[in-house]
């Protein structure tokens, strides 16, 4: 098993800096999610092959690795235009990933849940020109179900990625976005079984609660999605039964701290997720 962290919060570390940083954090793995300076929500890499060159020389000399690549690109957006482009920027991001020895990609289905058809059919559009180009490459992709996304519900997901049909497209389970995309942790992992490759833990509040009060969104009858990425214990995820039934399910894939929520305390919440993650995983065992 892995314990990777996602080093959003201190992304302005510079790039060929970050594998020392993330090792005296006490992590061994990098969930390598998007920056400026490397591959930027929703545009083109912006790193050259000397670059890579140069960062997976970094890594090695740390002894930390790339668990996985985060890119986010909107490949079932319902405008053609876009589409193409997130699949160009999917290409040349599967390539990095390659240079890099990286095997796992992960990302969000994306697309429009006002126009879900439309967003699948995109969906699949991008999926029948990207799969090969996995499969030459030797890179899986794990999905997750993302709020605002054309499918958002956890067994949804699921059912989707099996019609997929491609031992190369996994599942990711998502913690922090438990209270949006079903709110059942347990059933999600099981009904997933040997499709969860990678779990994602953070905390968050349950929006739903006190009659949908427990936040209140202007204008009233907004369709914002609202969810946070905490550190563990402040929010309202049970981790108990969700790490009761990772055990049940024989997980054995990644664990990332993927905290957002606090960057002026960014090392101490990453070195306190590695030690809760730590903490469950031997309780479990």
């Amino acid at each position: 098993m892995k314990i990777a962290l996602d080093p959003y919060m201190i992304r302005h570390v510079p790039l060929l800096e970050l594998p020392s940083v993330v090792a005296e954090l006490g992590y061994e793995w990098i969930e390598l999610s998007p920056r400026e300076d490397f591959i930027p929500f929703f545009r083109h890499p912006r790193v050259d092959d000397a670059t890579v060159r140069k960062f997976r020389k970094a890594l090695d000399s740390a002894g930390v690795g790339i668990s996985s690549l985060l890119p986010l690109f909107r490949w079932s957006g319902p405008d053609e235009d876009a589409r193409q482009a997130a699949v160009r920027y999917w290409k040349r991001s599967i390539q990095i990933a390659a240079d890099l020895g990286v095997d796992s990609m992960i990302s969000e289905f994306n697309g429009r849940p006002e126009e879900s058809d439309r967003s699948e059919a995109q969906f699949w559009k991008s999926l029948d020109e990207l799969l090969p180009v996995f499969e030459r490459e030797g890179v899986k992709l794990a999905l997750e179900p993302h709020p605002d996304d054309f499918i958002e519900n956890g067994y949804d997901a699921i059912n989707l990625i099996r019609g997929i049909n491609n031992p190369n497209v996994t599942f990711l389970y998502c913690a922090p976005h438990t209270f949006h995309i079903g709110n059942d942790a347990p059933g999600i992992i099981k009904h997933a079984g040997d499709l969860l490759t990678h779990v994602h833990l953070a905390d968050a509040f349950d929006h739903t609660a006190s009659s949908g009060n427990r936040y209140i969104l202007n204008p009233p009858g907004t369709t914002a999605r609202i969810h946070q990425h905490l550190d563990m214990g402040e929010g309202e995820v049970d981790f108990d039964e969700l790490f009761r039934e990772l055990r049940a399910n024989g997980f054995d894939g990644t664990l990332t701290a993927c905290v957002f929520a606090w960057e002026e305390r960014a090392k101490e919440s990453s070195v306190f997720m590695r030690d809760k993650i730590t903490e469950y995983l031997s309780a479990s065992s």
